[in-house]
């Protein structure tokens, strides 16, 4: 989640830089007459560039999706603050059940765990971001103090690093699953099992060599309005659209974090979706209610491929649907940044330029709701994650006997 301020980038006056008095002109040969000749000529040439970019970019991102972009833009603040809020005490409640001792004894809550608290960490510092920029100033206004551009910089690091972490453990957290439903008894499983915490830990330490790129290629910069004499200093984020490290930043950000990720994760979503309908088709031949003698005559035939009692499968079956959720939720607000990226490396500044900005709040929107999103899904599709919520939070003796029954069945399971 990229931001960018939308400031004047005026070049500094010439006669503002070096004070010049009548001894010195008059040695040289010049005027001020001369001078200021120079000055209006610097102006048109400067106007005529921007006109020249303007001509050059028109055309580009028109139609009436930009209008209900702009629409919903105006009200972005006051969403995305009530989504932190929520996402914030959603996943402190996430954290809170995911460290239980009943909970943590797997290594898939212990990857759900430290989601829950990058993603937190995200909303916590896009709350005052949010509340300054979008509810705090009035429409139109811009701060180009030091200040906030340093805020921004903060903001727009601090922001990138986690969620690519959130992303990493996503990925940590799908290949996990599919390698405990395809291979559970195999080297790679045990290898896992034996470094839960170093496959855990492995996102937290790549993602901010990852984002290494981005630390160069945006800085804050003073320039001053070329109208205005006496005007004071601006600052705001600035970066070289024609470097080639900032179209190199493009390429890491859209192809290696964003799609790379989410290629890897449809991929094994419809793998967990095929184990899932497979599943279902082997439990729909074994089991007959209505011919309860057919039923056991079945049930003995495939003993040998059975070797899980049926509590456990439907338990299997819960997890890996939970799972599939949250990847689904994942590419679905995923894909789009990293498409939007790609086209913006791709076509470079006029897209940039043009069309990249009106989708920044609605990509901010959509990484917010996945991460804020998490307690719901999990509240919903997981039986033992409700269980210990209830034990937790409304009565202390509430569901021993179920609790200790769910921590059997998930040592066995996952």
């Amino acid at each position: 989640m990229m931001q960018e301020t939308n400031s004047h980038m005026g070049q500094t006056p010439l006669h503002h830089s070096v004070p010049f008095n009548d001894s010195v002109l008059k040695d040289q040969g010049l005027t001020s007459t001369d001078i200021d000749k120079f000055v209006q000529l610097w102006k048109q040439y400067q106007m005529k560039n921007m006109s020249a970019q303007v001509d050059e970019c028109q055309g580009y991102c028109q139609g009436e999706i930009y209008n209900w972009l702009r629409a919903y833009n105006s009200i972005h603040g006051y969403v995305s603050l009530m989504i932190c809020i929520f996402g914030t005490i959603a996943n402190i409640l996430n954290i809170m059940v995911l460290t239980r001792k009943e909970m943590a004894k797997t290594p898939i809550n212990n990857i759900l765990k430290w989601l829950a608290v990058a993603d937190m960490f995200v909303m916590l510092e896009y709350i005052p971001y949010t509340s300054y920029q979008y509810i705090y100033m009035r429409p139109g206004e811009k701060d180009l103090s030091y200040t906030w551009a340093v805020c921004l910089l903060i903001h727009m690091h601090f922001t990138q690093i986690l969620h690519t972490i959130s992303i990493g453990l996503t990925v940590t957290l799908a290949i996990w699953r599919y390698v405990a439903i395809r291979h559970p008894n195999g080297g790679c499983a045990n290898f896992l099992l034996a470094h839960s915490r170093e496959a855990i830990l492995l996102p937290f330490v790549l993602s901010p060599i990852l984002c290494l790129p981005t630390y160069f290629v945006f800085q804050v910069r003073e320039t001053y309005d070329v109208d205005n004499v006496n005007s004071e200093a601006m600052y705001h984020v600035y970066f070289d659209k024609n470097s080639v490290l900032y179209r190199f930043n493009f390429w890491i950000h859209s192809v290696l974090i964003k799609l790379l990720p989410c290629g890897i994760l449809i991929v094994i979503s419809a793998v967990l979706m095929h184990v899932l309908c497979e599943a279902s088709r082997r439990r729909l031949k074994l089991r007959d209610y209505n011919n309860p003698a057919k039923y056991a005559i079945q049930l003995n035939l495939n003993e040998s491929k059975s070797k899980k009692p049926p509590r456990c499968d439907r338990r299997n079956d819960r997890t890996t649907l939970l799972l599939v959720a949250v990847l689904v939720l994942f590419l679905i607000t995923e894909f789009p940044q990293g498409l939007l990226g790609l086209l913006s490396g791709v076509m470079e500044k006029c897209f940039f330029a043009h069309c990249y900005p009106p989708f920044g709040e609605l990509m901010d929107l959509l990484a917010l709701i996945n991460a804020a999103v998490g307690f719901v899904l999990y509240g919903l599709m997981s039986k033992q994650f409700r269980t210990t919520f209830r034990s937790l939070f409304m009565k202390r003796h509430f569901g021993s006997t179920e609790m200790t029954r769910l921590t059997r069945v998930t040592t066995t399971c996952v």
